[in-house]
């Protein structure tokens, strides 16, 4: 598969998908991030990603240790509000799609350029317009 390129300088932000492919190893994962990495741009996760990818089996010293890369940021009642108005003007309801708004709200305000590596692009180009580049793990 050939590798993506990421734009130089900016944000990458990891969905719930990019931070359990990150967790599993993921090839294609591991080598986007390293790339941004290299590229000086900043890996980032929603502080409601880690807890929507964990589950029974995660690797609690993987975990750490990959968050300890990233910065993880905080999902307060500012960041809240701002993720439910994505919500109403996208026409999406929060109890499927809470997590989506918080990360997609997160991304907004990141250093520009920004790339989210996520499974769900057809609802994050709802959430995010296209002010977010978006790259499908």
């Amino acid at each position: 598969m050939p590798r993506r390129k990421l734009s130089h300088e900016g944000t990458l932000v990891l969905d719930s998908e990019g931070l359990s492919k990150l967790l599993a190893d993921d090839e294609q994962v591991v080598a986007l991030t390293a790339e941004a990495r290299s590229r000086g741009m900043e890996a980032v996760v929603s502080a409601l990603t880690i807890i929507e990818a964990v589950h029974a089996r995660t690797n609690k010293s993987r975990l750490n240790w990959l968050l300890s890369g990233l910065r993880v940021i905080p999902v307060g009642d500012e960041e809240a509000r701002a993720a439910s108005g994505l919500l109403m003007d996208a026409g999406l309801h929060g109890h499927k799609y809470a997590i989506d708004a918080a990360v997609a709200e997160a991304a907004l305000r990141q250093r520009r350029p920004v790339v989210m590596l996520t499974s769900d692009v057809d609802d994050m180009r709802k959430l995010c317009g296209d002010r977010v580049r978006l790259v499908p793990v």
